[in-house]
């Protein structure tokens, strides 16, 4: 009785106290505080070994999750709950904003790559940062640059193009290749051009936009016609030819109008027509007045390029063309009762005439002021924006004639024969006493009078195309749903069987 009494107090009472104490190491002294003896009331010493691994772990833990029961209890989770505890320095950033809920387990799933990035950074370490941050990496294509503050790829300059590329194939079909020029902002500039064959369009469209007249043609954006061509009488382009420039200018260039190259090759080849069409000539008429309507629609500024003053078809075929142009899309609000407010309401753009391979005496200030008049007669009943956009007398080119001398100004320009300064050139070196001095040519250089032009056509106003602002890629779509109604259109094809 005195051996049992005796042996229960060293069992329960001292010597217990006295194990427990030996148990504890006396080099961490946070041991009590953190509570893992409070936790444990099984006494099981199977579970002291990773219990003195964690415990600089469970020392940073915050408050509110001190009385969350320990993993350590279960021998099986034993590396899984040691690893997910050294993934977990998370939370020392998260310990140190007061009053902010911890960072989901997902979060902390991510590694210690973003905390470290975000500590680094300054950021909180909330949800929405790695996010940005995973979005920016994934989005970052493979050549560009990341911005270290937002995650996102840097902006890039557009793509620069070297040659233009096909807007309408030769088959009159819309092409969607231009597509990966287009950019997402709406100052922009759309210049187009027609004219006869052989005229220089390509050239001049050239010029206008990347090229300079030092320049060998053959490097020429839109194709120039080569001596071969030249000498078979044929056309250099087909269908309709797109470019943009980095200044966001698009240029437009149009196969010939009324071609007769193209007719010949209709007749020669024995291409099958549309079912539409019975004879090969008004199939070409068709195409030519589908793209000047179409230009009309879609541009703000149209080149009419003519290499000799003047021919009445060619203003027929604008009025045609002007006729037969697709209308443009109205409000909702906007009424459709009143004759009136729908002519307002139509959208018609800047014409510019421009005299290509103008000889010297074309810029007598006499025949100028007869080109000028004859212009305006011939255009009095049109609504296109044929005059007030485009003076010749505010370039200096006739220095001394007031303004009012011309009348009625209209859109005309005139430019020289491309070579002209170097035969000149070659002429008067003949003679020795006059070697040095230039050529009279009784105007300015080439090169000089197409800057002017350049200048002044793009500086022209930039009017709304449609009821609502166009970005480049809206104007794409507009211009392929465009060109599809002039091709179904039933004014255009009434004017076709009117033609027979």
């Amino acid at each position: 009785m005195s051996e049992s009494g005796h042996s229960q107090p060293g069992m329960y009472g001292p010597g217990r106290r006295r194990r427990r104490r030996r148990e504890r190491d006396p080099g961490l002294p946070g041991q009590n505080l953190s509570g893992p003896g409070r936790e444990r009331r099984d006494g099981s010493e199977e579970s002291l070994g990773p219990t003195l691994q964690k415990t600089p772990i469970i020392l940073a833990k915050p408050p509110s999750e001190r009385s969350k029961p320990s993993q350590a209890g279960a021998p099986s989770s034993s590396s899984s709950s040691s690893s997910a505890s050294v993934e977990k320095p998370i939370v020392l950033i998260k310990s140190r904003e007061e009053g902010k809920p911890a960072l989901p387990v997902d979060g902390a799933a991510q590694g210690p790559g973003i905390a470290a990035k975000v500590e680094k950074e300054g950021q909180r370490p909330t949800q929405p940062v790695y996010q940005i941050q995973n979005r920016g990496m994934a989005s970052a294509a493979p050549g560009s640059s990341v911005d270290p503050v937002i995650g996102q790829a840097k902006l890039l300059p557009p793509e620069k193009m070297k040659h233009s590329i096909k807007l309408v194939d030769e088959q009159m079909n819309w092409c969607d290749s231009a597509m990966e020029y287009l950019l997402d902002q709406t100052d922009m500039l759309v210049v187009g051009v027609i004219g006869l064959q052989g005229t220089g369009k390509s050239t001049v469209m050239s010029l206008l936009s990347a090229n300079t007249p030092e320049e060998d043609q053959r490097s020429y954006v839109f194709r120039t016609q080569s001596q071969e061509i030249k000498e078979r009488g044929g056309n250099q382009s087909s269908g309709i030819d797109f470019f943009i420039t980095q200044e966001r200018i698009i240029f437009l260039d149009t196969q010939p109008i009324l071609s007769p190259s193209i007719l010949d090759h209709l007749i020669n080849n024995d291409r099958k027509l549309p079912p539409e069409y019975n004879l090969p000539h008004t199939y070409v008429e068709m195409q030519s007045l589908q793209a000047a309507a179409f230009l009309f629609t879609v541009c703000h500024v149209v080149l009419v390029v003519q290499d000799w003053f003047t021919d009445l078809s060619l203003y027929r075929f604008l009025q045609t063309a002007e006729m037969l142009k697709p209308s443009t899309p109205s409000t909702s609000h906007e009424s459709s009762g009143s004759l009136g407010s729908d002519e307002g309401s139509e959208y018609y753009p800047h014409i510019v005439f421009l005299q290509n391979k103008s000889r010297r005496d074309d810029f007598c200030p006499r025949t100028l002021k007869k080109m000028h008049s004859v212009i305006d007669k011939l255009m009095m009943h049109s609504h296109l924006k044929y005059k007030g956009t485009l003076s010749m007398l505010d370039c200096n080119i006739f220095p001394g004639l007031p303004r009012d001398y011309l009348g009625s100004e209209v859109n005309l320009f005139l430019l020289p024969v491309m070579d002209s300064e170097g035969d000149e050139a070659r002429a008067g070196s003949g003679a020795p006493l006059f070697s040095l001095l230039p050529g009279y040519r009784g105007h300015p250089s080439f090169t000089s009078l197409v800057s002017k032009l350049r200048s002044q056509v793009l500086s022209m106003s930039r009017c709304q195309l449609s009821h609502t602002i166009l970005t480049e890629k809206n104007w794409f779509h507009y211009a392929a749903r465009i060109w599809d109604g002039v091709k179904k259109s039933s004014a255009l094809s009434e004017y076709s069987r009117l033609l027979l």
